[in-house]
């Protein structure tokens, strides 16, 4: 079986934000990540802005902000799914 092409040309640049200027720590993670608490760390703007730039293959991801140890939806995310602890992951569909 051929390995999967994971050059940035077959992968799609995709920036997480989430605006939260008392916080200390915001990280990213979902189904792209295997859920790991500490994935994928945003960096802070002076306006309290946290962002983080990826590449990931086309398709659907779930995730969610993890803020000072606490799991956060993504306010700005209007697509989201049901998780197995009664709240819901928000969808990102990468084209």
């Amino acid at each position: 079986m051929p390995k999967p092409d994971r050059s940035k040309t077959t992968r799609r640049r995709v920036t997480l934000c989430l605006h939260a200027p008392e916080a200390e720590s915001v990280f990213v993670t979902g189904d792209a990540w295997g859920w790991k608490l500490k994935a994928v760390p945003l960096k802070r703007d002076a306006e309290g802005n946290w962002t983080a730039t990826k590449y990931l293959p086309p398709g659907e991801y779930q995730y969610r902000f993890v803020v000072d140890g606490e799991w956060v939806d993504d306010p700005t995310c209007t697509d989201r799914v049901a998780n197995e602890f009664g709240s819901e992951n928000c969808l990102l569909r990468v084209m």
